[in-house]
């Protein structure tokens, strides 16, 4: 048996977080020669195949969801772990909650997202994403995550969940704060900062559960606050489930709706094919997330010593999961760093999670991608990317997401 230190003589190769800007050999690297290992500095482990990440995903005796470390980085370079603790009992919900108290939060949120609510905002969804890019042309050019890929997104999250829409901007600066949280790339001066801003948004959840309570509605706040009046939920697990909610339905479809805008720039002639085709635009979305997965992983804690991938584990330590490094493993996808649209959806991937903490908001998700890659598709003839200014990638070891992706469009 081996620890998650063995085998890594060549580790200094790979350099966190600068290893995750163009992640692909990095992921190829681990899975060779490390699949599971320790992040140098810190207690994480992070576990690439995709075997043993589904393997991990069933073993909720071993592993734990709760999320109770980050990674950060030094001044110097080194790495080290940030102590949740400090951010709140009411961090440990829904993606981040063990059983017992998971099963009843998820079913709060479940009628809100069944295929009969979807397919009634369906219209809505997809006069929206038109709305936003033609708002956001201007003379042949766009830039795609100002325009559709922030806005799409949290303008439904914020109408299913009951919130203002004239917050929509305010959620979206919140929502991506507290994903820079679990980016690992800052320093702890910065995750103090980012802290407050978590707490901010939280006192601002909480004031609308607040008013909700007062005068429940038949939305999602609504429905948390009927749970909070019968005591089923506390109100600290009632505002922990709407950051999770706001932060995770923003930050997943705005980086598919970006990686898919990204792939289709670069690849003219599969952008010529689907808007000659636009029903092949869900299957293309799969591919999107497998080969880009918004959020490269999630984190386990191990709850007691164990063994995972022939590994040794122990007590209080920590894995990253990362799907977007099983999502690529050859041993599970033939040609694993292509688009292939006839690929089998049965064989699928693990970028929206596996097992209990299966993405909730999936089904959401993909309706938004679809109705914002359509709108961009039948919208313009042809786009590319934008040569006098680049796009840009959030630094970030937890998403993968633009920050700015402009486009030159031909209409």
């Amino acid at each position: 048996m081996k620890s998650a230190e063995d085998g890594v003589s060549d580790s200094t190769t790979w350099q966190l977080p600068q290893a995750f800007d163009e992640p692909t050999p990095f992921y190829e690297w681990l899975r060779t020669h490390a699949p599971v290992w320790r992040v140098p500095g810190t207690t994480t482990s992070l576990v690439s195949r995709w075997a043993d990440v589904v393997d991990a995903t069933a073993r909720v005796d071993d592993f734990s969801s709760n999320l109770t470390a980050l990674i950060y980085t030094n001044a110097d370079g080194s790495l080290g772990e940030f102590d949740t603790g400090g951010l709140g009992a009411n961090t440990q919900v829904l993606a981040v909650a063990d059983p017992p108290s998971h099963g009843p939060q998820r079913k709060l949120v479940v009628p809100h997202l069944t295929a009969q609510r979807l397919a009634a905002l369906e219209h809505t969804v997809d006069a929206t994403a038109a709305e936003l890019m033609q708002a956001g042309l201007d003379a042949g050019r766009i830039e795609w995550m100002g325009a559709v890929g922030d806005r799409l997104p949290m303008t439904l999250v914020a109408q299913i969940i009951g919130l203002p829409t004239e917050d929509v901007p305010q959620l979206i600066e919140w929502a991506y704060l507290g994903t820079e949280l679990l980016a690992g790339v800052h320093g702890l001066d910065e995750m103090g900062r980012l802290s407050a801003a978590a707490a901010a948004h939280g006192s601002y959840l909480g004031a609308q559960l607040e008013r909700a309570v007062a005068q429940p509605q038949d939305d999602l706040i609504g429905d948390l606050a009927r749970a909070v009046q019968r005591d089923d939920l506390s109100t600290e697990q009632a505002v922990g489930s709407l950051v999770v909610l706001v932060g995770a339905g923003g930050e997943s479809t705005a980086g598919l709706i970006g990686n898919a805008a990204r792939i289709l720039a670069e690849q003219p002639m599969l952008q010529a094919q689907l808007r000659a085709d636009l029903p092949l635009v869900p299957r293309f979305l799969e591919e999107v997330l497998r080969l880009e997965s918004p959020f490269r992983g999630h984190y386990r804690t191990v709850r007691r010593d164990t063994v995972l991938a022939g590994t040794a584990l122990h007590a209080g330590e920590h894995l990253l999961l990362l799907w977007a490094a099983a999502n690529r493993d050859p041993a599970e996808f033939s040609t694993p760093d292509d688009v292939d649209l006839e690929r089998r959806i049965s064989t699928g991937h693990i970028s929206f999670g596996r097992g209990i903490h299966f993405c909730v908001g999936a089904p959401l998700a993909r309706l938004e991608a679809r109705a914002a890659v359509s709108a961009l598709l039948r919208g313009t003839s042809s786009f590319t990317l934008d040569p006098d200014d680049p796009p840009a990638r959030v630094p970030s070891i937890f998403v993968r997401r633009h920050a700015r992706l402009p486009l030159v469009v031909q209409p």
